[in-house]
């Protein structure tokens, strides 16, 4: 009986953790950039980045879950407006649906103190549901719509996360389903 990140491991080769480190490193640099970056977004509509100024928003009356909400989506956003920007993003699963794994990941390294490795093994769990969403269902926007990539990408994120916190594999697809069910 091994877990979902040891059978990547077992099929990927040790190799694994090494380009995970790197997928990792890309996600949390793109979250960088886009929280310092400002300007209007190419592409002629005049749209201003909001990462940013979402990121450093602060009102005295904020309850914590707010705060909490407001920094996730300030980190999404971040990756999404790299995306637009012809920045270098990782797809997970897809472009239009890049910033919702970074953002979950990052947001718990920061708040729970989970190691570099622990994310890069619920990053390889995060990988094997999207894998089966992939071949069981779409991930692609033109395909099923954009509730097929934020749906995948939430249940990435779900299952991920489940990992990081603990769960075994039955509770990690539970999240997945969850996740998948709710899109």
């Amino acid at each position: 009986d091994i877990r979902i990140w040891e059978y990547v491991e077992k099929t990927e080769g040790s190799d694994i953790w090494e380009f995970l480190g790197e997928v990792w490193d890309c996600m949390r640099d793109c979250i960088k950039d886009g929280l310092n970056t400002e300007g209007i977004l190419p592409g002629g509509l005049g749209v201003s980045r909001k990462a940013g100024f979402l990121f450093r928003q602060n009102h005295i009356d904020e309850s914590p879950e707010t705060r909490e909400n407001r920094i996730v989506c300030a980190y999404a956003y971040a990756v999404g407006e790299q995306n637009a920007a012809g920045g270098r993003i990782v797809t997970a699963p897809t472009c239009g649906a890049s910033g919702v794994l970074p953002a979950v990941m990052l947001y718990f390294q920061k708040k729970r103190g989970y190691s570099d490795r622990e994310i890069e093994q619920a990053l390889a769990t995060a990988a094997i549901i999207g894998l089966l969403v992939k071949t069981n269902a779409s991930i692609s926007g033109a395909e099923c719509g954009c509730q097929a990539e934020i749906g995948s990408a939430s249940a990435m994120a779900a299952a991920g996360l489940a990992y990081l916190q603990g769960g075994d594999d039955e509770q990690i697809v539970n999240a997945m389903a969850f996740a998948l069910k709710n899109m």
